[in-house]
């Protein structure tokens, strides 16, 4: 029962700003909402229900957009590009490792979620709403550590909030879009500096060939050993992983 609640509320804790605010329209007599004694309000547990299974069709879209897992599978995707491969590593790999390197970096956040939110929900000491309200400013906090001041002000300008005292008084609607695109930059600009010295590699194979008057091969197919040879002698998993990770603070 511990785990359907944890897995119930974590749903809840990644897009529960924006159904929140819909579901106080409700009117149907079975969806209500409660004000407790102490000021604070309590979903009916059909409105809960209804919100969880609706939020069930978002979790891969919220796990995607809302954690580190958009830059670490742009930079993957590009340095595969960069080889000059199609299918390896497979789409797979790729998914897989990205998935898990996601679950590396995305830990010390899950750790603050679950000591301020899951664990006093799960003792009964928070509601819901409560719970929601205080485990969204963790995953917050990691998006706007990540996000470019100049993305917020274009997002905010864009859904008319002229100012803030502080980012986190932004809405999620403008925090999320502004992170994800700053993540896309970070990812590009990661790219671009793996992608040099592959591009050299190129650059050089294909001008020994032409000198060589042997345009009919394939640059692509000489190069590809030395991309592969360069790539193992330098250690380049460890080194893209670990600037993938640097790149959130991890290690330092």
């Amino acid at each position: 029962m511990k785990r359907i609640s944890l897995f119930i509320l974590l749903a809840l804790i990644l897009l529960g700003a924006s159904f929140g605010a819909c579901a106080k329209d409700l009117s149907l007599t079975a969806l209500t909402l409660t004000t407790n004694p102490d000021g604070s309000q309590e979903y009916s547990v059909n409105l809960q229900i209804l919100i969880f299974m609706t939020a069930l069709s978002f979790i891969p879209a919220a796990v995607i957009m809302m954690t580190s897992f958009t830059r670490i599978v742009v930079v993957l995707a590009i340095l595969r590009q960069a080889f000059g491969l199609q299918q390896t590593p497979s789409n797979q790999v790729i998914i897989g490792l990205t998935l898990f390197m996601t679950l590396f970096i995305m830990t010390p956040v899950y750790n603050q979620i679950d000591k301020s939110a899951i664990q006093p929900y799960i003792s009964e000491q928070l509601t819901s709403s409560e719970a929601i309200e205080i485990g969204i400013v963790p995953l917050r906090a990691f998006m706007l550590e990540q996000t470019r001041i100049k993305d917020l002000d274009t997002l905010a300008g864009m859904a008319g909030i002229e100012a803030v005292d502080k980012p986190t008084d932004l809405p999620m609607t403008v925090i999320i879009p502004a992170f994800i695109i700053s993540e896309l930059k970070t990812a590009f600009q990661i790219g671009f500096i793996l992608f040099i010295p592959f591009l050299i590699i190129d650059l050089v194979v294909a001008s020994i060939l032409m000198a060589m008057g042997m345009m009919m091969l394939s640059p692509m197919i000489v190069s590809l050993p030395f991309k592969l040879m360069l790539f193992v002698l330098v250690d380049g998993w460890n080194l893209v992983i670990g600037t993938i990770a640097t790149s959130y603070g991890m290690g330092s």
